[in-house]
This record gives C-alpha cells, structure tokens and sequence, in this order.
C-alpha cells in the first residue's frame, strides 16, 4: 500500500514514508549534575589523572548553613590562578559565596590546595579575557550559551554579552604554590 499524496507537496511525498524527527536537546549542565557523585568519586580516587586535566575539586562553604561541601567544577589553571566558568549560573548557589573574596581549598590532581576566591565582574577586562581563554580552550562550550565560537575570529561583543546574561567566573588565587 502506498502513503497518501500530502496536499500542496506537488506528490513529492509520494512512496516515502513520513518519518518524524526526534531531536533530543541534552541539557549538558543538568546531566553533569547527575554525574557529579561519580565525578567526585573519580576526582578522590587514585584514578584521578583521568579527570584532573579539566576538573577540580571546590569546597565551598554555605553562605547561611556554614556547611562544607565539595563540587566538581571545570577550571582553568595560569600560574597560581585558577578561572572556573559558571554556566547557568542562575541557576546554581555556590558561586554566590565568592561574591565577597573568601577563602576556598581545592583539590587538584590530588593535592589540598588553598587560597581566595571572588567573583569576576562581568563588565571587567578579566571576565572578557577568561570567557576568551575558555572558549579557545572548548570550543565547543559556546553551545551551552546559545553561541557559536570561532577560534579564528574570538568572541563578538554580543557573544561575550550571551554569555554574561548565563555565566559567572571565579577565580581563585591559590597560596603560594610552585607546581
């Protein structure tokens, strides 16, 4: 039996099949939440070096609670800076906590680390510059802000305000270290 002439397609449909497309939209940010115990757990483990290149573990301290917890993040590492993007950042807490400078211990291909951590204001020099570091790093990342990066051409002034809209960045001074 053949499919029925859809109206109006001049019968181009005629003999094949209507096949509806299923475009599934992975929410990146939310499935790395899930992932987020065993992440933690690979981070901790001897089996850290398979991670630790791109993640780090943060503990924050709950601006209300006083509570510890620790959280994955992405990172970037220049000297004894250490940059973390926030992507959907509206919709996360912990970065809140660094608004004022504050103390924060990471831990980083398997050493406890500490030092001071603020959040970049998104109108400076420095937040410009780690969303340009990132993205040239990732380029791929741009999907989770609705943008497309070009390494050739860097991020457009509208594309670096896409993305202020969703992100935060925090960088952390690290205490003196030498590696």
């Amino acid at each position: 039996m053949r499919p029925p002439v859809v109206p109006g397609d001049g019968g181009a449909r005629q003999g094949r099949r209507n096949v509806a497309c299923l475009a599934v939209t992975v929410d990146l940010d939310q499935l790395m939440t899930r992932l987020n115990p065993l992440v933690a757990w690979v981070l901790r483990s001897p089996f850290h070096p398979m991670l630790d290149r791109v993640l780090l573990m943060l503990r924050v301290r709950g601006r209300r609670t006083g509570r510890q917890y620790w959280i994955p993040v992405g990172y970037q590492r220049d000297g004894d800076t250490i940059t973390v993007l926030v992507s959907k950042a509206p919709r996360k807490q912990w970065w809140r906590n660094y608004r004022d400078p504050g103390p924060a211990d990471v831990l980083l291909r398997g050493r406890m680390l500490h030092g001071r951590a603020h959040v970049l204001p998104t109108k400076s020099t420095a937040f410009q510059e780690a969303l340009e570091r990132t993205f040239r790093r990732v380029p791929g990342l741009g999907r989770q802000f609705g943008i497309r990066y070009d390494r050739r051409a860097g991020l457009t002034a509208a594309q670096c305000q896409t993305v202020a809209a969703n992100a935060v960045v925090v960088s952390i001074d690290l205490d003196g270290v030498g590696d």
